[in-house]
């Protein structure tokens, strides 16, 4: 028998698994691609020899005012070698010595509907020297999506999409976007027009792609960025440049499974994305498997990705396990199962995520069967006004947040034949959300051979979410095509 540990809260918890049981850990099993050793050169060199725009030096010169859209604690690491930390002093020295007046410049945390960071988030972010030169004189903040002052309207783009934007961003003579290419479920990467299509706007240009409508065709798991999803952020972010009249300035960095820099690419998002993907690529898309599974099974801490109840919030335990599938579903069977620890105390973490406990009471009653039932009630949420000021003035979640992880948890349920939560410590939320309750692995590995035939293929996954995830494929698979 093999004995793994999976992560269970704070802790974890041990599952004894046959020896045939195969076992992936990002980073490890397969190695990354090598990481710079000198991402400040290499970033430099980058931003000074952009793709497909000018230079900074000939974008900006005294008077011009500039706003860096970084993004949140979510993604990219505090290290003090993390992307934002190198590029961001390069991105204002290249201003300043352009002619630009350090009072021009505006630095944008691109949390969308996320919470806002706090102070010391801002600071661990962004490091103690831009942090003290530019947060006293009010020279950092995060967007608000809920800001009437702070938005602009940019109708409609050519798919049909609504936009809107932070309307700083939309006024500045030079809009930088700097970003992570990581892989992600929704889209495929994070960075390129990603950033801008979910940081700096609001619910209401969300609500066209984090729905139903386009979270649940046949083209959005497994992964891919060709995806109505990823057309959609790329038509979203070409309009906000069109409306503009002018390219962001993108620094994209592609990270490791320890975001460290693999590559940067900096100039115009339309052309270093399938650039930025093509050495991604080598990192995210694993070729791995010599056959399909029957089972998947990992663990899930309290705290990760979204936040702290990220794996205790009915919900987001939801959307988690989705995740998870849209990511490996080309190395799963159809009748295949999960099986994910996780304590499921009840903790919402209403503080933070406002919206979550309402729409979970919602969900048990009125004929909702399924989550998109709730799909309809979206709006009614998003403007809540008490949800609105915990979102603008509490450090909570827009009540919208919700409607979108809806979209992503009933995705499990569309792929998955069981679900199954081990070590719940009040599995009547796991329950109330379609997942079966066991004690052990042990326990679901038994009771899911119904499902899969009494020797299935296991895929344990550990770590998968405390490092940065891949996207696992059947060994003889060739990488995507950009």
């Amino acid at each position: 028998m093999k004995q793994v540990k999976f992560e269970y809260g704070q802790g974890f918890m041990e599952a004894q698994l046959p020896e045939n049981a195969e076992i992936f850990v990002p980073g490890e099993t397969v190695p990354d691609p090598s990481y710079l050793t000198d991402p400040e050169s290499a970033t430099r060199h980058s931003i000074q020899n952009p793709i497909g725009m000018p230079p900074i030096s000939e974008l900006v010169q005294r008077g011009s005012k500039v706003v860096i859209v970084f993004p949140d604690r979510v993604k990219g690491g505090f290290q003090p070698t993390s992307h934002r930390k190198i590029a961001i002093p390069i991105i204002i020295e290249e201003c300043l010595r352009a002619g630009v007046d350090r009072r021009d410049i505006k630095l944008i945390c691109s949390n969308g509907l996320h919470r806002k960071n706090t102070n010391a988030e801002l600071k661990a972010i962004l490091g103690d020297k831009i942090y003290g030169e530019f947060m006293p004189t009010h020279q950092i903040v995060n967007h608000d999506s809920e800001d009437p002052d702070n938005m602009i309207d940019l109708g409609y783009d050519a798919c049909g999409n609504r936009v809107t934007m932070n309307k700083e961003v939309f006024e500045a003579d030079l809009a930088v976007l700097i970003g992570h290419v990581l892989g992600n479920p929704y889209g495929g990467y994070s960075g390129g027009y990603k950033h801008c299509a979910t940081g700096i706007t609001n619910w209401e240009s969300i609500a066209s792609h984090h729905v139903p409508e386009v979270m649940h065709k046949d083209d959005f798991a497994p992964v891919s960025y060709t995806s109505t999803m990823r057309s959609k952020f790329d038509s979203i972010g070409q309009h906000m440049e069109q409306a503009m009249g002018r390219k962001f300035f993108t620094c994209d960095a592609v990270l490791d499974t320890y975001q460290r820099q693999i590559a940067i690419f900096s100039g115009y998002a339309k052309d270093i994305q399938p650039l930025s993907w093509q050495v991604a690529n080598k990192r995210t898309f694993i070729p791995w498997a010599k056959e399909k599974f029957d089972i998947m099974m990992f663990g899930m801490p309290q705290n990760f990705h979204y936040g702290n109840g990220h794996g205790t919030n009915p919900i987001l335990i939801l959307q988690a396990i989705s995740a998870n599938i849209i990511r490996h579903r080309r190395v799963m069977n159809d009748n295949f199962v999960v099986i994910c620890s996780s304590i499921c105390n009840g903790y919402f973490h209403d503080e933070e995520f406002t919206a979550y406990r309402e729409v979970y009471d919602l969900f048990q009653k009125d004929y909702h069967n399924t989550l998109p039932d709730l799909a309809r009630y979206g709006e009614y949420f998003a403007r809540k006004q008490e949800y609105i000021d915990q979102y603008r003035y509490g450090y909570g979640y827009h009540p919208y947040h919700a409607f979108s992880m809806i979209s992503c948890g009933h995705i499990a349920e569309m792929h998955a034949s069981a679900m199954y939560i081990v070590g719940a410590y009040e599995p009547g939320y796991a329950r109330a959300m379609g997942l079966k309750t066991r004690a052990t692995f042990e326990e679901a590995l038994r009771d899911a051979t119904r499902y899969v035939g009494d020797e299935p293929k296991i895929l344990a996954l550990p770590k998968t979410f405390t490092t940065a995830s891949v996207h696992l494929m059947m060994a003889d698979a060739s990488l995507p095509d950009v």
